[in-house]
């Protein structure tokens, strides 16, 4: 009788254990280098409904940002949307996005999928090759 006794307690301490080590969460991933969204809510946006979103994220801090902006800002169209996200009033944006590099340079398509990223302020050249690429594929 002891010794059931004995396995019974071994095997529901083992239970236990067991049932302790699959709650245990695993760490998080380690976040290398730096990160742009695959994705953005095109609610959180002033004009959700543009085919095309060209993101611009800023602080009124940093040198080359504006440089950033002035070359987005030329996409602006019926098609394309060009939006600024200057940290200090949208700060929730940038936290919610993980935006820890400006300037920062999403376009996005009409599902929200970030389809060209650029970080640094882009060359003109290849922010717009790269939107005219992404409008001729999409036709």
């Amino acid at each position: 009788m002891d010794r059931a006794l004995l396995a019974v307690v071994i095997i529901i301490a083992a239970l236990v254990l067991a049932a302790v080590a699959q709650r245990r969460k695993p760490d998080a991933p380690v976040r290398t280098g730096i990160g742009v969204p695959d994705q953005l809510d095109r609610a959180d946006f002033a004009n959700p409904h543009s085919p095309w979103l060209v993101a611009v994220f800023t602080d009124a801090s940093c040198a080359t940002c504006a440089k950033a902006v002035s070359v987005a800002s030329a996409l602006e169209s019926s098609a394309v949307s060009v939006e600024t996200i200057e940290r200090t009033e949208s700060l929730a944006l940038h936290e919610r996005y993980r935006i820890d590099s400006v300037p920062t340079t999403c376009v996005v398509d009409t599902e929200g999928v970030v389809r060209a990223s650029f970080l640094g302020p882009p060359k003109a050249a290849d922010l717009w090759a790269a939107v005219a690429d992404l409008r001729e594929d999409e036709s």
